[in-house]
């Protein structure tokens, strides 16, 4: 009997080393337990995830506490799966009071205002461009301009141009700058909810341009700008701050390989969303992030189970970020503060879910610029899907660089971000990004299978590899990279 038993454990031994890791993968992932994640996440009751919230707390302790049961071990230098971040609320109390010659403008977002009342000329300078405020005197007067510049007035490009414009009102002794623009109706509350309320890591210090806001208009109104001398009115009270707390949920598994387990794959995602906002159509006013990012959190939860029960030769580090929507906040402090040293991550595996309209792929910021690319490709191959770069899709748009992988990059961990299908910015994308329609029903959950097991798949794959991942030649994060694992560049050999 003993040797029967004996028999037995020695199978079950050998057959899990024979098991592929597509076949571990497959035994890990599923589909009830995916739905369990992403329900839970993206219920009424956590009221949208906000940062700072209590139901962002409530949603952090689940995520401990499942990390738990899978036997992941704690943050090391806390003893328990939090890693306390302490960030700064700037917020209006009421809406600010802006009209130009009489006409009221209710649509109103400040970047940055102090305490005003006043009533006075404009100077108006087109697009505020640097040709604009050649033989114009701007010094301390209230500048007006158009939003963006003339190749580039829709929100999302004329975003890119905010930073330089400040920059000149500044440069040019403005006291003030307002852009206005005629927006898309549908894209603009997003856009001024993100602004209502904004988070940061320090409590910053005081602005040299004391009042920067951007109006909404319509097309006939910003046609007439220029065409008459432009009395302001502006009144606020100015941005207020407070200090709130937050947290970072942190687990660690260690490797099996007695040199690879030293370094480490970062597994993370942001489990934050935007809250409460503007009622939609049928009065719903939770946005529930159900793929922004119970989708990507979901997938940090099954990579740990998966890893939980067949690791992997390196170690795994597994963070779930708050403070993404209010500005990549929690991978950002995170960086600074780091739990194990930086140089000992090899890898960081971002995944965040903002939407999807292809379910045939697997859409990854990075894909291209890092030598793991061939283990991703593959993984999704695996499970039926096709791994697309994202800047096959929207070069244009940067998203490499506005996720929490580009937080790691910066200082040159090898850091892609995994996500759902998409080909298009199109109408299926805006239905459900940061909308309240982005509900844990709307899911296409046999995708999802496919996705995890596609994610899975290929972190494995990194893993388990004897070869150290590392940035394509010629990628602009490559020499901090070089800096980071103090590699030598490979310098040419002369003929």
């Amino acid at each position: 009997m003993k040797l029967l038993l004996q028999l037995t454990i020695l199978l079950c031994i050998s057959w899990t080393y024979a098991q592929s890791d597509a076949e571990k993968t497959e035994e890990t992932v599923d589909k009830d337990k995916i739905e369990g994640h992403i329900y839970f996440l993206a219920d009424d009751l956590l009221k949208g995830r906000a940062t700072g919230t209590p139901e962002l707390k409530i949603s952090a302790a689940y995520l401990a506490n499942t990390l738990r049961s899978y036997g992941i071990r704690p943050n090391p230098k806390t003893g328990d799966y939090y890693q306390k971040v302490e960030l700064f609320r700037s917020f209006l109390e009421e809406d600010i009071n802006l009209s130009l010659n009489g006409i009221t403008f209710p649509e109103v977002v400040a970047f940055d205002i102090n305490a005003i009342a006043s009533e006075e000329g404009a100077l108006y300078l087109d697009y505020g461009l640097e040709s604009d405020y050649k033989g114009k005197n701007a010094q301390d007067k209230l500048v007006i301009v158009k939003a963006g510049t003339p190749d580039a007035q829709e929100l999302r490009p004329a975003l890119r141009s905010r930073a330089k414009k400040r920059e000149l009102a500044i440069e040019n002794g403005a006291k003030g700058l307002i852009e206005i623009g005629a927006f898309d109706e549908a894209i603009w509350p997003l856009f001024k909810h993100a602004f209502e309320e904004r988070v940061s890591l320090s409590k910053g210090e005081e602005e040299p341009l004391p009042l920067y806001i951007w109006a909404q208009t319509s097309k006939e109104e910003l046609a007439k700008l220029g065409r008459e001398p432009l009395k302001v009115t502006v009144k606020s009270n100015g941005i207020q701050q407070e200090t709130i707390q937050s947290q970072n949920v942190i687990g660690v598994l260690e490797g099996t390989d007695p040199k690879l387990k030293d370094e480490y794959i970062i597994y993370s995602a942001h489990y934050d969303h935007i809250g409460i906002g503007q009622p939609n159509a049928e009065g719903d006013s939770i946005y529930n992030g159900a793929r922004d990012n119970a989708i990507g959190t979901t997938a940090v939860l099954t990579m740990a189970e998966n890893l939980a029960k067949f690791p992997t030769k390196r170690s795994a580090l597994f963070i779930l970020f708050t403070g993404e929507e209010m500005g990549l906040l929690g991978s950002q402090y995170y960086v600074q503060n780091p739990v194990i040293p930086l140089d000992q991550m090899v890898y960081c595996f971002n995944t965040d879910g903002g939407g999807y309209n292809n379910t045939s792929l697997a859409t990854i910021a990075g894909l291209n610029r890092t030598t793991a690319k061939d283990k991703m490709i593959d993984g999704a191959k695996t499970f039926g899907l096709k791994a697309l770069d994202i800047d096959e899709v929207a070069p244009e748009e940067g998203l490499f660089d506005r996720s929490d992988n580009v937080s790691f990059a910066k200082v040159g961990i090898p850091a892609p971000t995994y996500s759902t299908g998409f080909d298009a910015f199109d109408d299926e994308i805006n239905k459900y990004y940061h909308q309240a329609a982005d509900e844990a029903d709307s899911l296409d959950y046999d995708y999802l299978v496919k996705f995890y097991q596609g994610y899975v798949l290929s972190g494995r794959s990194i893993a388990n590899d004897p070869e150290r991942p590392f940035w394509i030649k010629g990628d602009k994060y490559e020499p901090a990279g070089n800096a980071l694992y103090q590699k030598m560049p490979e310098v040419p050999m002369k003929n």
